[in-house]
């Protein structure tokens, strides 16, 4: 915050040789300093008096020595990225190159950008609140249609945008709240009780709505769990690596070659789940296949889905699986009949009859893995994605929300037994102060510290 004057630079595209790397540079001097060094392809252009959003061939000239052909786009204040002048230099991918053009402009004005600060100053220069500059970070990293598609609809503001007229609306009644106390010896109301009640309650079903929806929204952030579990030799390595299409886990006859959860993902119709393969559930005296089987139930306790396999020629044996229904009656598992391949026509299609509810596979020959994939998918609650609802996936902003909340149900106990207005403020100014946190309208040095300590150099 304290050199938000200088004039910053960074490369933009990821380090290491490549075809053509991007340098970037922000700040008032920004165009001036590379316009000292720029030699246009088309006679004596000047940098300085080029119009904004325009791009210039040409070389970049340390005294007499050419480093580099390059093509310098010029985004003028306030119509760029950060609001501040901003100068973006596509060179050949040579690390000497890179190189080369960054010192001299180190040389000659700059200093080298520190984490997240372009974005920083975005949102320093009001070109984006803090929801938006976080979404710009989740964005980068996503790696999923479903994480990209929450990241981009937060970067273009739906969520910022229902918090703030949530806020302002919060902020009207509040003021007239102030102005009674201002008046506290004539008695008067200047804010309607009826019309402030129904705004209370508007406010705790949208923020419980947004609070609820951080259960999903983290999920297709980080993956969901879904943990593979079963007596040992049912196939659940072999499971895991039918399902990545690799030979992740080891594979071997021997029960309780899995000692310890194996973990990979994979992106499906959009979405990414996490995989654990586990170690066999069985009665042992094992010492360390014990350890194994506690960590099994340390992952069916934090997945979000649960792959319950059984072979097929002790399918009548599902001791474990009513076990594991009734330790955890609202975990959503799915039974998963494996070597189908060992079986006749006959015995296969008596099992689908007397098995309606389970899906039928063979891990070793990947026969019905696109079933089961399909299965998992219709498992996961995507329709606030369909719907394009605000999902919260960031877990300050739930930290936020959540206080939000517990201080606008003060509001309500308050105004159900008719406290005085003065301690009703006190519980206003709490609600919109954690509101304000999470777009950005409330902010310390600490916590912007924190944000954009996550962002990469050069964003």
């Amino acid at each position: 915050m304290e050199y938000i004057e200088d004039t910053i630079i960074a490369l933009a595209t990821p380090s290491g040789m490549g075809a053509i790397a991007v340098i970037r540079l922000s700040g008032n001097e920004a165009i001036n300093i590379v316009a000292k060094h720029f030699q246009s392809r088309y006679g004596n252009k000047d940098l300085s008096n080029v119009k904004s959003h325009t791009i210039h061939l040409g070389s970049i000239i340390d005294d007499n020595r050419v480093i580099d052909e390059v093509l310098v786009s010029v985004f003028k204040n306030p119509h760029s990225y950060t609001g501040e002048n901003v100068v973006e230099i596509n060179c050949h991918g040579s690390i000497y190159i890179q190189q080369e053009i960054i010192q001299l402009f180190l040389r000659n004005g700059c200093r080298t950008a520190t984490n997240g600060e372009y974005t920083l100053r975005a949102f320093t220069n009001g070109k984006l609140d803090l929801t938006q500059a976080e979404a710009v970070a989740d964005l980068i990293a996503s790696d999923s249609k479903a994480s990209h598609q929450i990241a981009l609809q937060q970067m273009r503001g739906g969520f910022s945008s229902e918090i703030e007229f949530l806020r302002q609306e919060l902020l009207n009644f509040a003021s007239l709240i102030e102005l009674e106390l201002d008046f506290s010896e004539e008695d008067v109301e200047f804010a309607d009780r009826k019309e402030f009640k129904r705004l209370v309650d508007k406010l705790s079903t949208v923020l419980k709505r947004l609070i609820d929806s951080f259960a999903i929204g983290n999920v297709f952030k980080n993956g969901i769990p879904v943990a593979i579990v079963g007596e040992p030799n049912v196939g659940k390595s072999t499971l895991l690596n039918a399902l990545l299409n690799e030979e992740k886990a080891i594979v071997s006859d021997i029960a309780g070659t899995t000692r310890d959860a194996i973990e990979d993902e994979i992106v499906i119709d959009g979405v990414t789940f996490r995989f654990i393969d586990t170690a066999g559930i069985r009665d042992t005296k094992d010492v360390i296949e014990n350890i194994g089987i506690k960590k099994t139930y340390e992952n069916i306790e934090k997945a979000q889905l649960v792959l319950s396999l059984i072979d097929s020629e002790k399918v009548k044996n599902e001791a474990i699986n009513s076990a594991l229904e009734k330790k955890y009656p609202n975990k959503k598992i799915v039974t998963v009949i494996n070597k189908i391949d060992l079986l006749t026509d006959n015995q296969i299609t008596a099992l689908k009859s007397n098995s309606q509810d389970a899906i039928l596979i063979s891990s070793k020959e990947k026969s019905g893995i696109t079933m089961l994939k399909k299965q998992l998918t219709d498992l996961v609650n995507i329709g606030a994605l369909s719907n394009n609802q605000n999902i919260v996936s960031n877990s300050r902003h739930f930290e936020a929300l959540t206080n939000a909340l517990k201080s606008i149900k003060e509001v309500e106990k308050g105004m159900d037994v008719n406290i005085s207005s003065d301690l009703i403020a006190i519980d206003i100014r709490q609600a919109l102060f954690h509101l304000g946190e999470i777009t950005g309208e409330v902010t310390t040095d600490d916590l912007l510290g924190n944000i954009f300590a996550n962002f990469c150099i050069g964003k």
